[in-house]
């Protein structure tokens, strides 16, 4: 747009420094990236030799922590939305908001995104709720209920040519008082339900969810005449199980069949209650036949600099790490299966609790059917009494190293915490030795 030579890098990029550069601008992401997105700025920050006027930094960790950003790096960043002119220090009348993003900025760049495809944007700004785990109050404090996406989405066309799916990231789209404007929008782009480019499906999804709290019957009407793939509803509490119940109902009346949730948990809540909210979806799936996705998604505070946070005594390390884990084998999602769901997280809460204690060798590696290794460590585990079950989880919580936990096995005096500890040391294959040995060779290293 001004003739500016635009280079587009992810993190730090050592090859940036045998350039010059007029101006850097740096992005922060989410709060719980501190270390690295500090580094980086000051990684940037040496290389126009310390001169301020010359770097810009903004997005998500510079708005909700500005004071502790500028502490660290001598940088006042840039917060909230760009909403204004003027106000990344250049002398003109552009509202960065307002502009189209740079497609072309991602053709000599390593990173692959598959947004590259989708027309991406806002039809709203802001959300009128002001929840304790979320922070877009304070990015995007002011509501603005309607933006009108067709003139931006023709600008894209004349410059990148047309894309084929539609993705928009408003952070409460329901409460909009205009969101018939939207949907009407949306049809006129040419997005309505089964809307095909070159042969292929278009999909439009509201990617940050829709609140359930506000669905209404208006909104099914209205959802189901547009290319919704998928209608991503939150779940983050069990006290909203009827809304939710009742919102995946209209959704099977209307005949939306693709749908996802986000799930929080460590937020004022139980593992219990997380295998319950997990289990109400699968059984809505098989009752409706519909396509649900669950994405369990763990609560970490908007200020946090890293993502160790745990809502203790209803959590804990052992259980936040084992739910990472069968994520991590999962890919991040719950699949829609009945028979995979309960293989993955139990067929009962308590069920989930066993396999929240479970060794991670054992949990990773588990098959359709358990195997000897999981059989033994199941029974081992049920024979434990409810005081040395606590036990065990202080154990496995104060002992996060192998070094560490191989001495409190040493100090434990319970055979029978000594005996199933040992599953948690390395391979269960492997752990076949005789205790009292084991502490010999120890104690002479």
């Amino acid at each position: 747009m001004f003739g500016d030579r635009v280079h587009f890098v992810k993190g730090i990029n050592h090859d940036t420094a045998y350039e010059y550069w007029d101006k850097i601008y740096i992005t922060t992401l989410f709060t719980y990236n501190w270390k690295i997105t500090i580094e980086t700025i000051k990684y940037y920050k040496d290389l126009v030799r310390g001169d301020t006027s010359r770097i810009c930094v903004g997005g998500i960790m510079a708005s909700l922590m500005p004071k502790d950003l500028w502490n660290e790096t001598g940088i006042t960043p840039i917060t909230g939305v760009l909403s204004t002119h003027g106000m990344l220090g250049d002398n003109n009348n552009y509202i960065v908001e307002n502009m189209i993003p740079d497609y072309l900025l991602f053709e000599d760049s390593d990173e692959r995104y598959t947004l590259l495809d989708s027309y991406f944007g806002y039809s709203t700004r802001g959300c009128i709720n002001k929840c304790g785990f979320c922070g877009v109050h304070i990015l995007e404090p002011k509501f603005i209920d309607y933006k009108g996406i067709k003139p931006y989405i023709k600008k894209i066309d004349k410059l990148y040519g047309t894309k084929q799916h539609l993705v928009l990231f408003d952070n409460n789209i329901l409460a909009s008082r205009k969101f018939k404007e939207v949907i009407n929008d949306i049809l006129d782009l040419g997005f309505e339900k089964g809307a095909k480019r070159e042969n292929k499906l278009r999909h439009v999804d509201f990617n940050q969810g829709v609140d359930a709290r506000l669905l209404q019957k208006e909104h099914f009407k209205l959802l189901s005449k547009i290319a919704i793939n998928p209608l991503r509803i939150a779940f983050d509490h069990i006290k909203y199980e009827k809304t939710y119940r009742n919102c995946v109902r209209q959704a099977a009346d209307y005949k939306i069949r693709n749908l996802s949730n986000y799930i929080l948990y460590n937020y004022d809540d139980t593992p219990e209650d997380l295998w319950k909210r997990l289990k109400i979806t699968i059984d809505l799936n098989k009752k409706y036949n519909l396509q649900i996705y669950s994405f369990p998604m763990k609560y970490i505070p908007i200020n946090a600099r890293d993502r160790s946070f745990i809502d203790e005594p209803r959590w804990n390390w052992q259980f936040i790490r084992n739910v990472q884990r069968i994520l991590n084998v999962l890919k991040g999602s719950v699949m829609t299966g009945e028979d995979f769901f309960y293989r993955a997280f139990g067929e009962t809460a308590e069920e989930f609790i066993s396999i929240l204690h479970m060794p991670e060798n054992i949990l990773m590696y588990r098959t359709r059917t358990p195997q000897k290794e999981e059989k033994e460590w199941t029974r081992k585990f049920k024979k434990l009494k409810e005081g040395e079950k606590k036990d065990l989880l202080t154990i496995l919580c104060e002992n996060r190293t192998k070094h560490s936990l191989i001495q409190a096995v040493v100090e434990t005096k319970n055979r029978k915490l000594k005996n199933i500890l040992q599953y948690y040391l390395q391979d269960p294959k492997q752990l076949t030795f005789d205790m009292e040995s084991q502490e010999e060779s120890y104690h002479g290293e």
